[in-house]
């Protein structure tokens, strides 16, 4: 489908125009705590999906677009909003605190989330192979990756190098696992490790003007979805600053951030479509099993490494999927 198609729509209550003569179309709400910009290479993806069940925008589904734009606590008031506009599905959009408000909210509405977060652990779904009740949709390797980026982020670094790990406390299902698994890490690598919070930009650089009080040498960012719609403040402050950074996402690589080990969930948003179409056509979230994707990709900017003085490994290299010279 041609961007321009659908691009129009992203608004955060925009409904593409019905035909009067014809049957409503099936509504379908879309939720995020992110913002439109942030996710707007994922709802790109999210449409093909949708086209291979035969759903087109505008043609035979309408989309409400509800974006918290990082501010978690605005999910349940947008979710209670999607449920009295009685759409068909919801969509919860890389975001676990999106998904247990939308799961909140509704317990007849079929919910498919994409979470990074374990969907049983947190309650979304029973099993993932018969998720019951009415959720089901697309888990990433996430949260279980931060002891591995601190790892990462350790053998970057000259011995002795203390790493901070910034972690959002507004969302404490995820952050807890977090702080749990990081916590391990540090004690396995015997590294010295500082977990920050941030849940807004002026605590993001709040946690900066910390770190530099404290002598922290090297960054951890949380897989939280809120720091995915900050990136580009996080990666200016990590290069105005002179901190080596390790990120979830690649986008945070692409905007100029020094490396990043995590899913590509950019594709993975179609099947969250191909999933949305399969419930519009009939089929009950309850049997459709949640898919788990544990692909994962490892992306290093070399001129940002070059800036920062620093040698990436040639076995690190390697390794590497995504490569910026």
């Amino acid at each position: 489908m041609r961007r321009r198609a659908f691009i129009a729509g992203l608004g955060s209550a925009a409904v593409w125009p019905m035909d009067l003569r014809a049957q409503p179309m099936p509504v379908v709400g879309f939720l995020s705590g992110a913002t439109l910009e942030t996710m707007r290479e994922y709802v790109e993806e999210f449409h093909p999906g949708l086209a291979d069940t035969g759903f087109t925008q505008g043609r035979n589904v309408a989309i409400e677009y509800r974006w918290a734009e990082g501010n978690n606590d605005q999910l349940p008031s947008l979710a209670a909003d999607l449920v009295r506009r009685e759409v068909s599905v919801i969509i919860a959009a890389a975001s676990t605190p999106a998904a247990l408000a939308a799961k909140a909210a509704t317990k007849t509405i079929p919910i498919v989330f994409f979470v990074g977060t374990d969907p049983v652990k947190v309650g979304l779904v029973t099993t993932l192979a018969r998720p019951g009740g009415n959720a089901t949709g697309i888990t990433v390797l996430n949260v279980e990756l931060l002891s591995k980026n601190v790892e990462l982020m350790h053998s970057m670094m000259p011995s002795g190098t203390k790493i901070a790990v910034i972690v959002n406390p507004a969302n404490p299902v995820q952050t807890l696992t977090e702080v749990g698994m990081m916590q391990d890490a540090a004690r396995i690598l015997g590294a010295r490790v500082t977990v920050l919070n941030a849940t807004n930009a002026r605590e993001i650089e709040a946690a900066f003007a910390a770190m530099i009080n404290d002598r922290i040498g090297a960054l951890v960012i949380s897989g939280e979805n809120f720091f995915l719609t900050q990136r580009v403040l996080i990666v200016e402050l990590a290069a105005r600053h002179s901190v080596p950074a390790i990120f979830p996402f690649r986008e945070f690589v692409l905007a100029g951030g020094l490396m990043s080990y995590g899913a590509h969930v950019t594709k993975a948003f179609r099947q969250v479509g191909a999933y949305t179409g399969r419930i519009l056509k009939g089929e009950k979230a309850a049997d459709l099993p949640v898919q788990r994707l544990t692909r994962v990709e490892l992306a290093i900017n070399l001129r940002t490494a070059r800036a920062l003085g620093l040698d990436v490994p040639t076995a690190l290299l390697g390794r590497a999927d995504l490569v910026i010279e």
